[in-house]
């Protein structure tokens, strides 16, 4: 668990104000409900929900948390605004995956400290690399991943990605 404070530029006629949020591990057993929801909702905006994040979606426990991977969810209070998924592949290679942010939240930070904070969890547990696809409908979020220094690689480098909507992918040697 996690606490940190984030100041809102939402623009300039608000006064910035922190914004408290909390980073939770989700465990076996835990409701992922909101995993699900946040996924799922961005997804949708942006693309189509596709037969691997209904799997995954469907079944996070099994699907992630039982195989060795992590989810950490961002907390407002007791509201879920955020999440990631470190998926492992084998080898000390994890997929970042499944990270989402509630839409009244964006633009505050929260996904560069949850990234950032994944990141770091990532070299905690030993792992060697990440990697992700993204999508060049996403520019905002693919400019986030380089500039915590995730390198642009041909998909023939990293294991199989089963989504069609990825054209972007990216690898961060830790």
């Amino acid at each position: 668990m996690l606490r940190h404070s984030v100041v809102s530029k939402s623009n300039e006629k608000r006064q910035t104000s922190p914004l408290d949020i909390e980073i939770r591990r989700l465990r076996p057993g835990d409701n992922a409900t909101a995993f699900r929801t946040l996924n799922e909702e961005w997804i949708s905006f942006h693309f189509t929900l596709e037969p691997k994040d209904l799997e995954t979606l469907s079944d996070p426990e099994n699907a992630i948390l039982l195989k060795g991977g992590h989810i950490f969810m961002v907390h407002s209070g007791d509201e879920p605004v955020g999440c990631v998924a470190l998926i492992p592949m084998g080898e000390g290679v994890y997929e970042l995956s499944k990270m989402a942010i509630s839409p009244l939240m964006r633009g505050r930070g929260l996904g560069r400290q949850l990234l950032q904070y994944a990141i770091a969890q990532a070299r905690l547990i030993g792992a060697r690399s990440l990697f992700l696809g993204s999508s060049t409908k996403l520019p905002a979020a693919v400019h986030l991943y380089e500039s915590e220094g995730f390198r642009h690689v041909q998909p023939e480098a990293l294991p199989p990605m089963p989504y069609t909507r990825a054209n972007v992918w990216m690898d961060l040697i830790l």
